[in-house]
C-alpha cells in the first residue's frame, strides 16, 4: 500500500491511514514490533523491475498452506471470488508489497513460488498458515483477464 510517512527517525516512522485503507488492508491487525516490508517509492528516471504497481491494496488474503520444496515453497492464499477474477496463471500479484508471479489461480484462491532470496528478504519467509496478507492485482493482467471473460 501506498502510504505517506509524516514522521520519522532512524528506528520508527509514523504516516495516518484513513477509513478506506484500514477496511482494505491488514494494516489493522498490525501491533508494535510486528515486520512489514517497506520500499521507497520510485523516481521518475530509475530502473524498472518486476510489474509495475500502484501502491494501491485491492483487498485481503489469507496464507492457505505453504508446501516446502527444496529451498523453495508454493505457498497458497484465499482470497474473494472477486479478486481471483481478475487473476491470470503466469500473471502479476504483489503480496504485502513484494511482486510475484501467479502460478495458479482457482475460484477465491492461487498460488505462488517464493524462491530463497524472497523467504530470506521479506515477511513472506516467516508469516504462517491463517496469517493476513495485503493483495494488489497487477492491472493490465486484470484488464486483459476482464476481456477474456466477457
Amino acid at each position: 500500500m501506498c502510504l505517506t510517512v509524516v514522521a520519522g527517525d532512524e528506528q520508527s516512522c509514523s504516516f495516518q491511514a484513513g477509513p478506506e485503507t484500514l477496511g482494505l488492508t491488514n494494516l489493522g491487525e498490525l501491533r508494535s514490533g510486528m515486520k512489514v516490508n517497506l520500499e521507497r517509492s520510485l523516481r521518475f528516471g530509475d530502473r524498472l523491475g518486476g510489474h509495475i504497481v500502484q501502491g494501491h491494496v485491492d483487498g485481503i488474503g489469507r496464507i492457505d498452506k505453504r508446501e516446502l520444496q527444496g529451498e523453495w515453497e508454493t505457498v497458497w492464499f484465499t482470497c474473494s471470488a472477486a479478486l481471483t477474477r481478475q487473476m491470470i496463471r503466469k500473471g502479476s500479484i504483489t503480496i504485502d508489497g513484494v511482486s510475484l508471479t501467479l502460478v495458479d489461480v482457482a475460484d477465491g484462491r492461487f498460488s505462488v513460488a517464493l524462491i530463497p532470496h524472497t523467504l530470506a528478504v521479506t515477511t513472506l519467509g516467516f508469516k504462517q498458515a491463517g496469517d493476513s496478507v495485503n493483495l494488489e492485482i497487477d492491472m493490465s493482467r486484470s484488464m486483459s483477464s476482464s476481456a477474456w471473460n466477457r
